[in-house]
């Protein structure tokens, strides 16, 4: 799905591309601590910290979370 118009997306992928490498990664791992953060927020309170880990992981990694901290 594209909620952009063509023109703009041009715009970005130029913009992005004329970054530094380190820039585009440290944007990158910007968005996926504020994500992470974001998920953090949503879960229940007084989980222990394993299960925390675990439901963080599976809201960004599905199935294989369960296959990590073997479960399922």
């Amino acid at each position: 799905m594209h909620d952009t118009t063509p023109e703009f997306r041009r715009l970005m992928r130029e913009r992005f591309g004329a970054l530094a490498p380190a820039e585009r990664v440290r944007m990158c791992a910007d968005m996926f601590e504020t994500a992470r953060l974001i998920v953090e927020a949503s879960l229940p309170g007084g989980l222990d910290p394993d299960e925390r880990r675990y439901r963080i992981c599976r809201r960004f990694y599905g199935e294989l979370a369960d296959r990590a901290f073997g479960r399922r």
